[in-house]
């Protein structure tokens, strides 16, 4: 068909544009006349492609169509007039002129929300639908009969930009093209509107947008939404008064304490207050609504909890790098404002003539110029002058938060030649606060006994805060909105930092979980950086599959998998290895796209506040991770019922696994994956290389104190070299250096904790009293903290104790097995309910074939032990849990798969 478009905006451009690509021939484009310089972009598409442009100010004069306009109109010979978006008033003469008339796109569900502000007044309204209708014109007010509607479930949070370009903008061009393919094909329905429901309300103006505080907290709230971003809900507020405009209202107050700066209000139910959350309103109702961000009188846009701040700190002072990137950005603000001789630091962006579809071409512009930063419409109207814009651009690029520098409390203290600077608050949305109530415990260094600081000890209120910051960040915060690549970048660095600060790192570990520091550096924390590393490169592997399905003959279908972020995830983390434990579970929720809430082991809460610095240093958006100290009890428990989390990630013992497992499923069937107790197995045959099986043997139980998941539980060594193997392992124990773990020629530390060490204590009296022979050790070491002997049984028959159960600590238990009998021992090693690891040590390689196949657990070593790998995959089979830290198999633990259906 031979169309006219008559209309204006970018939606007018792809209606344009979509049209042409259908193959109908648009004779001509009346658009608005250029303002300020700059022409509209449905006009300039289309004198690009050589159509006849018309930029008529007006149509008609006296109440009567102008002669000139109308014959230009008509010497086009239209057939059909499209008019996606039209602000101009357009006479009848030319509604009518077309041999099939006119269709109009409004942007809701007639006869609903008749007007010129619909979209405002659908979000007023409080609608759970919303939508469009395409109409033929009539000489009504949106009267005309409907051709087409489709309908969209409105959000509790949406704005009129939201709504807009979520919905009424793809959908709506869509619509307007399958409208005038219905009309070329005889088919498009012409359906008189009802009068029934129908409601007509006037344009939103500034003067019309107040805020009556008369009303519940939800009404309040769909006002501020309904005039979000024009022409802005406002109010008088504070001595002496000032307008104040809002915006970015939300009712989801979950976890918010209105604890701040009373905001005075004239005529609300009572004060705001301004929270580091933003600004808490409330209704009539006594009810909460929260607003994140604030217009003042000036057109300056703040964070509304920075309402009561000063100044932003100093400006930064730019890299040459960063120089050079501002030029570019300055040469995009003066393509975009052509009117502005020269783009100074004071020049601001909506004063010089920007509109808000120059707000969507300066974050494209920027998108392009800054290889891909992904800019909110938001940071243009937060920094509207090109000064405050390059800051916050530089900011962002960085990596800096954008809400200046977190305050924190350090403890300081001077150990292993250095000055620690450790957090000791929780860590909730991006800031460290204390615990409800100011309650707090004592964390305690092993090596002695003494106190190291004093810990916030998070109480169920703090969980429900967190887990809120969390579910925030992931549904409307940055970190869903960058592109997976900034993520990974987003951990690269992380990871860097970690490397910057592994000395600090491993002292700490060292003070507060007793690790022996050079171990620390390697294990603990050196691994903790590799994991994050690793998984950071997944960010943008991430990918899902197409599959070949049965046609809808004569249709086809095509079917796809995506893979997506589960939402807030739990993880509670042991105390053996905090940080590595932390870096396992953490850096693989954060590369599938989640947010984390974390709780450490109580006693060992440091180097996870410490890390909890370094995501903030790192630029990873406030909300992201959140860090909570506390009793398992408490915290672990709400975590595992709180209905906002779809996943826990847990490592612990068996018996609170099953806990876990019971509320995960009571709760919200949340997603879970549990890494448990062991018992692990390590056969030991004559023929292996004996003095590498003594030194691996040794490392299978003695590694980290013992403190370790996959330790060697049981040592089963064949009987002909039974006796020369103990005699090896006990002149090797005796080698061992225990004392402080800050020395450099320490091989053992102290235990974790004072009640570890009195388990172990029972543990081996039980081992004596049962029969078995006590070879060395045994004993608590007769020094100030809690060091224990490392300890050898022998003689261990598979009805005792000590055979059956793990000790967590520096046991090596020694069994005999017959010679040659390997499905004897493998029907031992294999008679637990537990399933970590094991290993096998034999110089034949059929015999570790077939032991590694037939051994019942998550990881077989063979000839070797303890060799975990970033990329390799861990975890347990039976009573030791499910589900894999490490490699590709761990993402899936924190990934959904969506099934995506099309037909055609």
């Amino acid at each position: 068909m031979k169309i006219a478009v008559i209309g204006q905006s970018l939606f007018g451009q792809e209606v344009y544009c979509h049209l042409r690509k259908e193959g109908h021939e648009v004779v001509g484009v009346f658009t608005v006349p250029d303002k300020d310089g700059k022409a509209d972009p449905l006009g300039l598409e289309a004198e690009k492609d050589g159509v006849p442009v018309f930029k008529f100010s007006r149509w008609r004069a006296k109440g009567q169509a102008l002669p000139e306009v109308v014959a230009k109109y008509q010497a086009l010979g239209a057939e059909l007039n499209v008019l996606p978006f039209c602000s101009q008033f357009i006479p009848m003469e030319i509604i009518n002129a077309p041999q099939h008339g006119s269709i109009i796109y409004h942007p809701s569900l007639l006869p609903r929300h008749r007007g010129a502000s619909a979209i405002n007044w659908t979000l007023i309204h409080g609608d759970k639908k919303g939508g469009f209708s395409i109409f033929w014109a009539d000489d009504g007010l949106d009267t005309g009969d409907l051709l087409l509607q489709k309908e969209c479930e409105v959000l509790p949070d949406d704005t009129v930009s939201t709504l807009y370009n979520r919905f009424l903008f793809p959908e709506g061009i869509k619509g307007m093209v399958q409208a005038v393919r219905l009309i070329a094909e005889g088919k498009a329905p012409r359906l008189p509107q009802p009068e029934e429901g129908a409601t007509y309300e006037g344009i939103q103006k500034k003067e019309t947008a107040k805020i009556d505080w008369d009303q519940p907290a939800e009404a309040i709230h769909n006002w501020i939404r309904g005039n979000d971003k024009v022409p802005g809900a406002w109010t008088e507020a504070c001595e002496p008064l000032q307008k104040l405009t809002f915006f970015n209202s939300t009712l989801k107050t979950s976890g918010l304490v209105p604890e701040g700066d009373a905001l005075p209000i004239p005529g609300a139910h009572r004060p705001g207050v301004v929270t580091k959350a933003g600004l808490i309103l409330f209704g009539n109702d006594d009810k909460m609504l929260l607003v994140k961000n604030i217009q003042l009188e000036d057109g300056k846009m703040i964070l509304a909890s920075n309402f009561y701040k000063g100044a932003a700190s100093s400006a930064l002072e730019l890299t040459e790098a960063e120089l050079v990137t501002a030029e570019a950005v300055r040469s995009a603000w003066q393509r975009i404002l052509p009117n502005v001789l020269e783009v100074e630091d004071s020049t601001d962006f909506f004063k010089s003539g920007a509109a808000s579809v120059d707000v969507v071409r300066l974050v494209e512009e920027v998108k392009e110029l800054c290889d891909g930063l992904e800019l909110e419409n938001e940071d243009v109207y937060m920094a509207t002058t090109f000064g405050d814009f390059i800051q916050l651009l530089v900011r962002k690029l960085r990596g800096d938060d954008e809400e200046g520098e977190c305050s924190i409390d350090y403890v300081e203290m001077a150990a292993n030649k250095r000055t620690l600077h450790m957090p000791h608050q929780l860590f909730i949305g991006g800031a460290f606060v204390d615990a409800e109530g100011a309650k707090t415990f004592e964390t305690i260094n092993p090596t002695d006994g003494s106190v190291i600081c004093r810990v916030s000890l998070a109480q169920v209120t703090d969980v429900d805060k967190a887990v809120a910051a969390a579910k925030d960040a992931f549904e409307n915060g940055r970190w869903g909105k960058i592109s997976a690549r900034d993520r990974g970048r987003l951990l690269y660095r992380l990871a860097d930092l970690m490397e910057q600060h592994q000395e600090e790192l491993a002292t700490i570990e060292a003070l507060d979980a007793g690790a022996v520091y050079t171990l620390a550096l390697k294990t603990h924390v050196g691994m903790s950086i590799q994991t994050f590393r690793y998984f950071a490169g997944w960010c943008d592997k991430i990918q899902g599959s197409t599959i070949p399905i049965n046609q809808a003959r004569p249709n086809r279908n095509l079917t796809l998998t995506r893979k997506e972020p589960v939402g807030v995830c739990g993880i509670i983390i042991p105390w053996n290895y905090p940080l590595m434990m932390l870096s396992w579970k953490t850096a693989a929720c954060l590369a599938a796209g989640n947010t984390v809430v974390i709780k450490p082991a109580q006693v060992t809460p440091l180097t996870a506040l410490k890390f909890a610095e370094l995501t903030l240093k790192a630029g990873i958006p406030k909300g992201v991770v959140n860090v909570l100290p506390g009793s398992g009890s408490l915290v672990g428990q709400r975590l595992s019922d709180h209905p906002d989390v779809r996943k826990i990630g847990f490592t612990g013992s068996t018996e609170v696994g099953k806990h876990i497992m019971k509320s995960c499923a009571i709760s919200n069937v949340k997603k879970v994956s549990l890494e448990l107790g062991g018992k692990s197995p390590l056969i030991i045959f004559a023929d292996c290389d004996l003095n590498k099986a003594v030194q691996m043997g040794m490392s299978s139980v003695f590694f980290n104190k013992g403190e370790n998941c996959i330790a060697a539980g049981r040592l089963f060594v064949e009987d002909s070299i039974h006796d020369e193997f103990v005699r090896r392992v006990v002149q090797e124990v005796r080698k061992m250096k225990v004392g402080n773990p800050l020395d450099r020629d320490t091989d053992h530390g102290p235990q974790n904790h004072h009640a570890h060490l009195m388990k172990l204590m029972e543990y081996c009296q039980r081992g004596v009293k049962e029969g078995a022979t006590l070879v060395c050790g045994g004993n608590q070491i007769p020094r100030p903290g809690f060091f224990f002997e490392p300890t050898v049984f022998t003689d261990v028959e598979d009805h005792m104790f000590i055979a059956k159960e793990e000790s967590f600590g520096p046991v090596m238990i020694i069994s005999r097995f017959a010679d040659g009998d390997v499905d004897a021992v493998l029907s031992r090693a294999n008679a637990t309910e537990f399933g970590l690891a094991s290993g096998v040590f034999t110089r034949d390689i059929n015999k570790a074939l077939y032991v590694s196949d037939k051994l019942q657990a998550g990881t077989v070593f063979v000839n070797t032990y303890n060799k975990t790998d970033v990329a390799a995959p861990f975890g347990g089979f039976k009573q030791s849990g499910f589900g894999k830290d490490l490699g590709e198999a761990a993402l899936n633990e924190y990934l959904r798969v969506k099934t995506v259906t099309f037909e055609y």
